[in-house]
Order: C-alpha cells, then structure tokens, then sequence
C-alpha cells in the first residue's frame, strides 16, 4: 500500500488519504479539483499530473471545504492554509557514513528553534552547532517543529505530525539541519507530539475517528488507538516517525507525554511505533525516550518481552530531589520529594525514587523497582522546559540558587552515571527566562489560554504579573543572550563534559557501581576493569570531611576547572568538602 501524504512520481504526484467514512474525496488544486478512488478500509488514492515540490493542495470531503493534508509535510501558509508538495529527492545529504550514535555516552541538549537564535529558524541555528560540539554535546533534542498556529509556540500545540513549522524554514531547513549537524558529530532527536492535537487548526480529526471521547487527556479528548478505526490512527502515527527517520535522517524521538495514550489492547500503540522508527533506520543506531513519570519498567523493556521498547526514559526524580534541595519549594508534586542527601543517594542507586513506596502527591503507591536497568537509560537534568517554563515567569534556577549551588547542580548531573541533559542556554549560565508564549490566530482560543495561565498559577506562592502567553515580548523575553553568558561557567560545563568523555566508568553502562552515604555526603563509586572514579556530592550547607583515597580531578569550587594533572589525595589526610560541593576522584 502507497505512504500516506503526497509523493513525487516522474509525470506528477500519487495522493494518498486515510478517509474512512467519507463518500467522495477530492483534491483541490490551484486549477482544477480532481477526485480520488477509494480502496479498501477507507483509504483513497489518485495520481495527479503536472505538479511537483511546492505546489499546493487540499482534499475536499464530500463536497466540503478544502482542508490541509493530515500527512501534510509543509504548510507555506500555516495551519490553515493549502499543503504543499514534498520532494525529499531534493535534499543535499553529505551525511553518507553517518550510522547514527545511541544513547550510550550520549549528552543531549534541548533546543527551541524559535528562541535559539534571534531569527529563530533552522538556518540560522546551524551557525551554533560549532559552539555545542566543542563543549562536548553529542544530541540535540529539538522542541516540537511541527506546524502549530501563528508564527510562536513552545510546539506542544501543533496540528499536522508529519509537517515542519514554516516560519523555522519549512521541510528543506530541517534537512540542511541534521545534515549539518551530523558533518559536527551530532545526533538530532526530535521530540513529537501524539497524544493530542493542538487547539487551532486541527483538521485532521475531520477525516476520520482520530479521538477517543472515552478518556480525556489535560489537553481535551484522548487518541483512538484502541476502539474501532485505531488501525488507520495505528499507521498514521507509525509512518510519521518512519518519514522521520527515513527522509530526513533523523536519529531517534523524544515522545511527549506517553501516558496520555490509553491503549488496553494486546499490540501496544508505543511498541508499534518504536518497531517503525527501528524499521526505517535500519542498521542505523537511533533512541527512542519516553516522557513518563509512571516508573513503570515494562516502558524499558524489549517488545519480544511483552515491553513498549523504548530506549529510556526521562527522570524527573533526580531534578525534583535537587530542586528542593537547593531552593527548599515543597508545592505540588514536590511535596513527595524531601530533598536530603539520604534521597539523592537512593535515586542514584535504584535509578528512580518511587518504586513502589507511597506518594503523597498521587495519593496512592506507586511505581515498580527498575535496578536491573542500566543507568544511562534514565535522562536526567536540573533544567528543563517543562521545570523552567511551568514557573509563572518561566525564571531558571540561577534565580533562586547560589552560585555555589549552581555549580553543584550542574557537576551532579553532568557527573551522573545516567544521561545528562542540558536546557538551552544552561551551558553558559542564560539568566532569560523562559516563559510560556503562543500565537493563536483565534481570538477566542488565545483569550482562553491567556484566562487558563492566569488561573493556573492563582494560588500560587508569587506575587508578579503571569506574563500574557500571547504578548510578542513574552516570546521576545525568551530569545537567548550569549553575549551575556558566563565564561567561567562555560569552562566548567566543557571540563566535565571532557571528564565525562574521558573518565569511561563515569558513564559506562557496564560499570559496577556503589553508593553509599557518609555524613552529609553523597558518594558514587564506579569501577570499570583497572579504573574507578568516585564522585562525591556535598549536598548541604555545612563543610563535610572525608578520608578517600585518589587524585582529585575535578571540585566545583576550583576556580580553575580544568585540571591536567590531577591532585593526589592520601586516605591519611581528611579532605574537607565545602558546603554545596562536588569532587571528582579517579583512580587507575
């Protein structure tokens, strides 16, 4: 069966759509209507003549309006506008010996389009990839670039999973993205949206049962994957990442919020998806992360093992537990986090901190023990978008933290055994904040947002102004300032990264490892064959002193980070640790 969308033949384009209950189907041109054959279970074809890349198209059901392409690669003229032609033949790829790169020893770097760079669009984000390779980024994880309304958006809002936002540059920029980025040594995840559709815009639904109205998700009705007609919303989403990986090049997905999909079916929907993104990349090396907080170890686990197959798994313990610790905010659901040493130490050595205990934020026990997994399976940072964004000014960390502390928030993620990820900007110690902003063209739906935000955040410990998710200058607010970052914090992020790289039992997943408390002091101790590297986390106000053994390779409270000839320690001589410090110790 032909690849849903439109596809680029030698004497015109094949057009295919997925309208189940639909009587007539046409697509509508610039200048002429032609209508489609139906085929089994729905699906309607017809090759049409005379029209190549970029050309516009619409499909017409049963007579009705003109509506975008579901499988829709490019939207010139937005969500509510024509599709237009994808030609992938037409990308310049010099990225033949790419064979992709994997999660293990993987440092990943969340990037909004948008805001990265004054012009915020594809093009201009590749002059930047030189920066990010030397400071020792291996993936970059790009925000939602799925088309979405207006021309600003974080991207969870986007209508059309197969399109490229056309104020980053549309279809072509994304190619010349990743071929760029993989000539630096990069990896480029994207991370996609499934669980919903955005509010304005979305006419996908239009053509067939792709909402459940059996489960709700925050963001209105659920995805049918599971009652009748989920077969065509199964391979919709399926194709989605294939194209992905298979004409763009893409190197795996971050996938949103993967417990919005109810699926009580025998074929999980997550397993399918992750068996076609693997399809497409063939020998190529890809990751597949899921957002969850259910610490659920069947997420993790093979497919032929009954698992959803996904590579990893974002962590949100390690940054809740270093949140609290540094900043002392115990509401919402950081109330299930108490922010002690003993805490770190625990998510360290079991990967997770719920594994069954009781929750006090959910009201019930909750998750399931997951140590069999290998550490470099579990993504955890001290910023992200969602813990810097879903504040009510979207202020960083460096607001409410110490210097010292932020040098320790960024030494404990970047020295733990599992993924780090930064947010971007971090690196270099970005102070712009960054907030929640839209472009809703509908009036209605923008006051709504604007009403909905306000009222998030009215019982709130804050006594500022929500800024207008809609306001220009909220998203202006957001636009990074490199020129005004920190030297010295960029040194320190490249020195660990470097150490990461260099010191193998830091992050190998075939390291043993020990944790193990001493005072106020957190200790990891990892040992690959004649090597060990010790990291202890001084996670207090109070100096800690220690008797360890080992050369001293790197303290976030040297002013001078990088150190190549490493400091002997003798056992005999106590090392005094300040307050809100951490140490890196080698041996062998």
């Amino acid at each position: 069966m032909s690849r849903l969308g439109a596809h680029v033949l030698a004497d015109g384009v094949e057009t295919v759509v997925w309208a189940p209950d639909a009587v007539t189907v046409d697509v509508e041109l610039a200048d002429r209507r032609e209508p489609l054959a139906c085929n089994d279970h729905g699906y309607w074809s017809a090759r049409v003549a005379g029209i190549g890349h970029g050309d516009r198209y619409a499909f017409s059901l049963d007579g009705g309006p003109a509506r975008p392409d579901p499988a829709s690669g490019w939207q010139p003229d937005g969500v509510h506008g024509p599709s237009a032609v994808v030609d992938p033949s037409r990308f310049a790829w010099t990225d033949d010996e790419w064979t992709g790169r994997g999660l293990v020893g993987a440092v990943v770097y969340e990037l909004h389009v948008g805001t990265f760079t004054p012009a915020g669009t594809l093009d201009a984000a590749i002059a930047e990839l030189p920066r990010l390779a030397a400071v020792g980024v291996t993936t970059i994880e790009l925000m939602p670039v799925n088309e979405f309304a207006g021309g600003r958006n974080w991207g969870y809002d986007g209508v059309l999973p197969y399109s490229v936002h056309h104020a980053y540059g549309g279809p072509e920029a994304l190619a010349r993205f990743v071929d760029a980025a993989h000539g630096h040594g990069l990896a480029v995840i994207l991370d996609v949206v499934f669980n919903h559709f955005g509010p304005e815009g979305a006419y996908v639904p239009a053509y067939g049962p792709y909402l459940s109205h059996a489960y709700r998700t925050p963001w209105g009705p659920a995805i049918n994957v599971a009652g009748p007609g989920s077969d065509g919303v199964r391979r919709f989403f399926a194709e989605a990442v294939a194209r992905w990986v298979r004409d763009f090049h893409v190197d795996g997905f971050r996938f949103d919020a993967v417990h919005a999909i109810v699926d009580g079916t025998a074929n999980p929907f997550w397993a399918e998806v992750c068996d076609a993104a693997r399809r497409a990349a063939g020998r190529r090396s890809i990751a597949l992360v899921a957002e969850s907080s259910d610490n659920d170890p069947r997420q993790l686990a093979p497919v032929e093992q009954h698992g959803l197959g996904f590579d990893a798994v974002w962590c949100d313990d390690v940054h809740h537990n270093l949140r609290v610790a540094t900043t002392g905010d115990r509401s919402g659901y950081y109330a299930d986090y108490d922010g002690t040493p003993a805490e770190l130490a625990d998510t360290l050595a079991h990967r997770w901190k719920f594994r069954g205990q009781y929750s006090v934020a959910r009201g019930r026990r909750h998750g399931r023990p997951v140590d069999h997994v290998a550490p470099h399976r579990f993504v955890v940072c001290s910023q992200n978008h969602d813990q810097v964004g879903n504040r009510p000014a979207g202020e960083r960390p460096d607001h409410h933290v110490t210097a010292a502390q932020r040098r320790f928030l960024a030494a404990a993620v970047l020295l733990s055994p599992a993924t780090p990820m930064l947010f971007q900007g971090e690196e270099y110690g970005e102070r712009r904040p960054f907030p929640f902003f839209v472009d809703h063209t509908d009036p209605e739906i923008l006051r709504a947002t604007e009403t909905g935000r306000r009222a998030e955040f009215a019982s709130a410990d804050w006594s500022g102004e929500v800024p207008a998710p809609g306001a220009a200058t909220t998203f202006e607010s957001a636009q990074l300032d490199p020129a005004a970052g920190d030297e010295r914090l960029l040194d320190m992020y490249t020195e660990l990264l470097r150490l990461r790289r260099e010191r193998a039992p830091i992050a190998s997943p075939h390291a043993t490892q020990r944790v193990r408390l001493d005072g106020p002091a957190v200790l990891v101790e990892r040992s690959l064959g004649d090597a060990t590297t010790v990291v202890v986390l001084n996670e207090s106000d109070e100096p800690v002193t220690l008797a360890i053994d080992g050369e001293i390779a790197f303290r976030s409270d040297d002013a001078h980070w990088a150190s190549d000839a490493p400091v002997a320690a003798d056992p005999a001589d106590a090392i005094a640790i300040p307050a809100w410090t951490v140490m890196l110790l080698v041996r062998g």
